[in-house]
């Protein structure tokens, strides 16, 4: 059977494993575990396949697929209080390859103190060493031309990545000096280069490769990385439009349950597979938990009140959510400045006319964004040592609260028991002697902010001010038995006063860089939040009425002990079960900072390791 196959291949027939979601850690895992021939291995992908699809491999074309039914998933928070009542738009790719296929390509790192804490947090092996010895087999770095090298100056003595994967790393084609007249303001606005980004540090400003491939000009990503190289396997089937309902278990003699296979709608008709040794769930953070609630597995009360059978009591499913979070501030260049930025491609001329260049990886669908900057509040701000000494004194007073009143964790003055191992090590980050990178810019070379429209014909580039350690935790949990109906996703943006406060400060540097040469010779005015926003009550307004999310949701399914309110162990099996594992971003426990796309990889590799090593 080859991979693509029909319902008639899958229906009621038998696979040893079923992995359901087809985003980077589901589709890197099955291939790894379809290396063994013995083994016969199943993707149930709720999208379409989209194969070769333009809209997709066209690089460059950064949110252009975002609110489009046919790629995203369109999803929406719940109102949230701390922004006013606003609900905050959450796209996730919809379709082979999740959101590979819809993200704009950065390939980033987190820093190794991040992934070493996963370890510190009860988890044997997940550590620095192996992420970096697992992604070196994902990636195929491709390093720029010697005339690119001079033009951004670049050392590549830090970009090591593997060269024998199949997912291409590259720079962008296109690279202009107005980039590098930016990177020189952000100097001059406090942060050095970062030493060593790909390599544990990446504090301070560097250029950031993307998941592109120089040699066809596409974006490389899960489908063209991990399927479609293996896709004539016969011991591997993927099957899309396939929306998973919920796990079928059994009880074991044992007094676990056992997943004996998956229930899941494709058509108009609902199906069953069987599973002869495992379930693995990699439908990502979002969806991952509401799997497992209308599998019976979670919170009493949740279940409860949608009318699901309780078969496994799990009270940390579907919370400890936590979400990256952001505004852009939008700059209109002068007349004179020579960028040619993503907003020229709303002419409709420009916009064919680079479609051909394209062709020839050349023009603006070959541009990147590529200056980012990581770091921790105290190099940009003098009020991180108060920032700091706020977070603590509330973190104490609530965890001082909970141990007294053993309130439940839903309630937000308390520190639920698995955020109270976090707390310490959070503070830590955010200690004005510490280097971790809770902060962010990214450089986008075009128009993104709100909430002033840009104007037609003009050029913006817009720096974004992005919070990577937040420390508000949310939930996902079910509010319907119908496995069509979204769970409500309610991130807390913003509960806890330390993430506003960080975002505040990190907003004031970011939009003080206008008034830094080389930047300020560009730039003509600023559009977004604009010149009549100037105190910080003012700022905290313009925040709560503009705050995006990263797309880096994690956290909802944690590995963490179960007494924590653990999902997974170490092993990325569900407590309580004997073959029911998730591998996907809601096991992640705390935030990483940086963006989660190198994560989800890492996560894929890993558990194929795990569960090899198992069988």
């Amino acid at each position: 059977m080859s991979a693509a196959c029909d319902i008639d291949g899958v229906s009621g027939k038998s696979f040893d494993y079923i992995v359901v979601g087809g985003g980077a850690s589901g589709l890197s895992l099955a291939a790894r575990l379809s290396e063994d021939s013995s083994n016969t291995v199943l993707v149930l992908e709720s999208g379409a396949e989209n194969i070769n699809d333009p809209a997709i491999l066209r690089s460059a074309s950064y949110g252009t697929l975002h609110g489009k039914p046919e790629y995203d998933w369109a999803h929406k928070t719940t109102e949230q209080k701390h922004l006013d009542g606003r609900s905050v738009a959450w796209t996730r790719g919809k379709g082979l390859g999740g959101s590979t296929a819809i993200n704009f390509l950065g390939w980033t790192k987190p820093p190794a103190r991040d992934i070493d804490e996963l370890e510190k947090l009860g988890n044997p092996g997940w550590n620095w060493e192996a992420h970096q010895t697992l992604l070196s087999r994902v990636e195929r770095w491709q390093p720029p031309s010697e005339d690119l090298r001079k033009k951004m100056g670049l050392g590549l003595a830090d970009y090591k990545f593997g060269t024998s994967g199949t997912l291409s790393i590259a720079f962008p084609e296109l690279f202009q000096n107005d980039e590098a007249k930016c990177a020189e303001g952000v100097e001059k606005g406090g942060l050095k280069r970062a030493p060593r980004p790909y390599d544990g540090d990446p504090n301070g400003w560097f250029w950031e490769p993307t998941t592109y491939d120089p040699e066809t000009h596409s974006r490389s990503y899960a489908t063209t990385a991990f399927y479609l190289p293996n896709r004539d396997r016969p011991n591997l089937s993927v099957l899309a439009r396939a929306h998973v309902h919920r796990v079928i278990t059994q009880a074991a003699p044992d007094g676990n349950l056992t997943a004996v296979g998956v229930e899941f709608g494709h058509g108009d008709a609902v199906h069953t597979v069987r599973a002869v040794k495992e379930v693995v769930l990699s439908a990502g953070a979002l969806k991952s938990p509401q799997i497992l609630e209308l599998s019976g597995i979670g919170r009493k009360d949740v279940l409860e009140r949608i009318g699901v059978p309780l078969k496994l009591e799990l009270p940390g499913v579907g919370e400890n959510m936590q979400d990256h979070a952001g505004v852009g501030i939008s700059w209109e260049l002068k007349d004179d400045c020579s960028w040619q930025t993503l907003d020229v491609l709303h002419n409709p001329d420009v916009f064919a006319e680079n479609l051909e260049l394209l062709k020839e990886g050349k023009g603006l669908f070959t541009m990147g964004i590529t200056l980012l900057s990581f770091f921790p509040l105290s190099a940009i701000s003098a009020r991180a040592q108060d920032v700091y000494a706020r977070a603590a004194a509330e973190l104490a007073a609530a965890a001082e609260l909970a141990a007294a009143a053993e309130l439940a964790a839903a309630d937000p003055a308390t520190l639920p028991a698995g955020f109270r191992a976090q707390a310490e090590l959070l503070l830590a980050r955010l200690a004005p002697a510490s280097a971790s990178p809770t902060c962010e810019m990214v450089l986008v070379p075009g128009f993104w902010s709100g909430p002033h429209p840009p104007l037609p014909g003009k050029r913006y580039i817009s720096p974004m001010a992005i919070l990577n350690c937040p420390f508000s935790r949310g939930t996902v949990h079910v509010t319907s038995s119908n496995p069509e109906d979204d769970p409500a996703f309610d991130p807390h943006y913003l509960e806890r006063n330390v993430d506003a406060e960080q975002l505040l400060e990190t907003i004031k540097w970011v939009r003080g860089l206008a008034d830094v040469g080389p930047i300020k010779d560009m730039i003509a005015r600023e559009i977004n939040p604009g010149p009549e926003v100037q105190t910080d009550e003012q700022l905290r307004e313009w925040l709560k009425a503009s705050l995006f999310t990263l797309h880096h949701t994690c956290g909802t399914l944690s590995m963490l002990p179960k007494d924590q309110d653990g999902v997974v162990d170490p092993d990325l099996k569900v407590y309580g079960t004997n073959n029911l594992r998730v591998a996907d971003l809601s096991i992640i426990p705390m935030p990483v900072c940086t963006h989660t796309q190198s994560t989800a990889y890492f996560i894929g590799e890993k558990a194929a390791d795990i569960i090899r090593s198992s069988s």
